[in-house]
């Protein structure tokens, strides 16, 4: 059985690359290189400028997470810096490779044991941050179906038929809006943990459940904001609607164990925002995979690289240092 689980993830996330691959294709089969490269160079400087700080905004939050789990152990020794490259490392390598919680957990047991973290507190940081994200998901989730629960019916054909009628959609916001004040009621009242079956949820401190209730949010607003720049004026359905497409084929994204949730991301978004030229939308979705994914991957495997081999030549000059010698014995007169 075991076997059969390290097999199957791999082959689901190559299935949806296959499958969303052939959607996407059939999808953007008219457009040519030159039309994206028109629409790049029509999006202005100043909409690039604000991506790239979404970007930031995005990736601050992200380095929040860790840094709120941290609290929650009680570790406050580490530095701001240290968390902040970790976590950067962590989610670009994680965000391209796939399977977030498994490569994140590998990355941050190699930094975070070098600061004194044993495996079972580093166990804990991953769920906390993952728990985080999911938390984020399911307020801004349930806010938008709550408020506009139409706006899954741009997804009629993609989805069955129950989830996007507005009537569903608003019933699984506020169910999603229940869980998250649930966990706000659990965490002010402290109570006991949470168990249903396998699953066991600890309340943490109101002052970290706060932090949480704001970081997570953030991340997801500053990462839906680069494609929100990145897209024209004429047609944009404005903000509100790109964070709702963001978080259904985010989530579909990691959902399907696709690297990167390539194609998979591409196809909700092109299906779902029909009011703007497909060119444009694909032009908005490479400037986000460039900001969000492509760039802080390369600059995390240079990060990677440094990190080891100044831990590699730390190693040589501890193997390097001679014996130390050892006083001769004082002979003593007969």
């Amino acid at each position: 059985m075991k076997k059969i689980k390290d097999f199957a993830w791999p082959l689901i996330g190559l299935v949806a690359l296959v499958v969303s691959g052939y959607l996407l294709y059939s999808e953007l089969k008219g457009i040519s290189l030159a039309e994206v490269e028109n629409s790049l160079r029509a999006i202005p400087h100043h909409n690039y400028a604000m991506a790239l700080l979404s970007t930031v905004v995005a990736y601050a939050a992200l380095a929040w997470y860790d840094r709120i789990a941290l609290l929650h152990l009680g570790v406050r020794h580490i530095s701001w810096l240290f968390v902040s490259v970790c976590s950067f490392t962590t989610y670009a390598l994680s965000h391209n490779i796939g399977a977030s919680v498994f490569s994140g957990a590998l990355v941050r047991y190699r930094a975070y044991s070098a600061k004194g973290l044993t495996a079972p507190q580093v166990a804990v940081l991953v769920a906390l941050c993952s728990f985080t994200f999911g938390l984020g998901t399911m307020l801004l989730g349930g806010l938008v179906l709550t408020i506009s629960p139409e706006l899954l019916t741009r997804l009629e054909g993609k989805l069955p038929a129950a989830l996007t009628n507005p009537t569903t959609a608003r019933v699984v916001g506020l169910v999603l809006l229940g869980f998250v004040a649930l966990y706000v009621v659990g965490s002010l009242l402290r109570l006991k943990p949470l168990t249903i079956r396998s699953f066991k949820l600890e309340y943490p401190r109101p002052n970290i459940m706060g932090r949480q209730l704001i970081a997570a949010p953030l991340e997801l607003l500053g990462a839906a904001g680069i494609i929100y720049f990145a897209l024209p004026d004429a047609g944009n359905p404005g903000f509100l609607v790109v964070l709702a497409v963001f978080l259904a084929s985010f989530s579909a994204a990691l959902a399907s164990h696709s690297p990167g949730g390539l194609g998979v991301f591409e196809i909700i978004f092109l299906t779902a925002m029909p009011e703007v030229p497909k060119v444009d939308v694909l032009a908005a979705l490479l400037v986000f995979r460039l900001l969000y994914l492509l760039i802080p991957f390369a600059l995390s495997i240079v990060t990677v690289l440094l990190y080891e081999r100044a831990n590699l030549a730390k190693a040589f000059r501890r193997n390097a240092k001679p014996d130390p010698v050892l006083p001769a014995p004082p002979v003593s007169k007969a």
